[in-house]
Formats: C-alpha cells, structure tokens, sequence
C-alpha cells in the first residue's frame, strides 16, 4: 500500500485538516456538492429570504382569513395600489407567494439566487432579485393600466391581486444564465422559455405574459455587470512553492525560506 505524508510527529497528514475524513470529503462528486450547498455564510441573502417568505407562507395558512386578505391586498401591486401607494406595493408584494405552497419556492431560489449569490456576493445579488421584481411589475401593470384607461380592459382588473416572488427568482435565473458555459446557458434561458410559453397558454394571463418574460429578460440584460464582479475562486499555491517555500525549523516550527 502507498505510503500517506505525514506532518511533523507523523500523527496526521500534512496540510489536510480532520485528517482523512476531510480528504474523502474533498473528492468528486461529494466536494462539488458541498460547495453548493447554501450555508449562511455563502448566501446570507437567499436563506434570509426564503426564511421571511416561509413565515409569510404559515401566516397565510394558520392566521385569521380575513386579516390575511386585508394585509395581501394592501401589499399587492396592483394598479390601483402602484397609482396611489407605489412604494408599499413594490416592497411589500415580493414578501408573499402566490397560494400556500411554499416549497417550490425554496427549489426555485436554490437553483437560481443561490447561485447567484455564491457567483456575485449577497449585494448584487440582492440587486437582481429587487431591479427584476420592480422592473416586470411596472412594465407588467403598466400594460394594464394603460389597457384599462384605453377601454380594452376592464376596470376591475386594476384591482386584481398581484402578490409574489416570482419576477426576482427568474431574472435571478436569467441573471445566473450569463455566468454558466454556453451549453448551461442554453439550458437555463431554453427551460424558463418553455416554462413561460406553458403557463401564458395556461393562464391566459395579462400579466404573468408580460412579466414574467420581463423578469428573465432583466437577468440578461445586467449580464456585463455582473461578470465584472463575479467570485473567482483564488489559484492554487503550486507545489514546489509550497514544499520549498517553508523550511522546518528546531522544535517543529516553520520559518520562510530565503528568496
């Protein structure tokens, strides 16, 4: 059996903490897991999120009915609200989803603003997520608006509720589409396509048809942006310099060798 490099003493190996339990970790398909999985530390933003809009999911299913309608409909987006309370609207409409399933959600931000985040860091990431939601709501009702004063549509329709997180998760997921290879690229932006043609043929709806498309197309265009502050994983130290850059002095201490 080949021999395993020790450190001074011969106790553990050299320059692998927790010993080779650590080194099995660090192999494979088990490390590129690891180092996805969103940690308060990697993505402070997404798992504060998603811990606000699951509080707002139990609210909504064991609260009192009638308070629950009355606090959404103040938060909606709307073009009622966005005429008369523009700034409440948009903030407080991102902190619902839409129904009392909260678990899609949590797929849909592991898969597109933690990424994120871990690519670009919370800040920007938070960026995309709130340019996106407030950009494909007022494009969106805008739509509305303006078909409502025209007579194309109905005026009941400014009142109709429109709660959600799901603008900022897929400009997330356009924004996210810019940092993958071409092939991944493709993957992303060719999946919420075709997710986005179902649910307009679905729903039918004004404003999921017109938002939803904004949102990814946002994503894509703060592509430059983000490239420019995207995380690069620092070099590794090469080996010679590692084994010859430190020299064992007496006692088991190390000093840095002469240059």
């Amino acid at each position: 059996m080949a021999g395993v490099r020790t450190g001074p003493g011969g106790s553990a190996p050299a320059g692998v903490p927790y010993g080779m339990l650590r080194l099995g970790l660090r192999t494979g398909v088990a490390q590129w897991l690891l180092d996805r999985v969103p940690t308060p530390r990697r993505t402070p933003f997404t798992l504060g999120y998603l811990a606000v809009v699951g509080a707002a999911t139990t609210f909504a299913r064991l609260g009192d009915p009638e308070l629950v309608q009355r606090l959404q409909e103040a938060s909606s987006s709307d073009g009622h609200n966005l005429l008369h309370h523009p700034l409440r609207a948009l903030l407080l409409s991102g902190f619902w989803v839409a129904g009392e399933v909260w678990m899609p959600y949590l797929w849909g931000f592991a898969f597109t603003l933690a990424p994120l985040e871990r690519r670009v860091g919370p800040a920007r990431a938070a960026a995309v997520f709130g340019i996106g939601h407030v950009a494909a709501t007022l494009l969106s009702q805008g739509v509305v608006i303006t078909a409502v004063e025209t007579g194309r549509m109905a005026p009941e329709v400014m009142d109709y509720l429109d709660i959600g997180v799901s603008y900022g998760v897929l400009a997330c997921l356009g924004a996210v589409a810019g940092l993958l290879s071409w092939r991944g690229r493709l993957l992303a932006l060719g999946g919420a396509g075709l997710m986005i043609a179902e649910q307009i043929a679905s729903d039918r709806d004004v404003v999921t048809a017109v938002g939803h498309p904004a949102a990814v197309l946002t994503g894509v265009a703060l592509w430059r942006w983000l490239r420019r502050a995207e995380r690069r994983p620092p070099r590794p130290r090469p080996a010679a310099a590692t084994a010859g850059g430190a020299a064992p002095a007496r006692g088991g201490a190390h000093v840095r060798a002469a240059r």
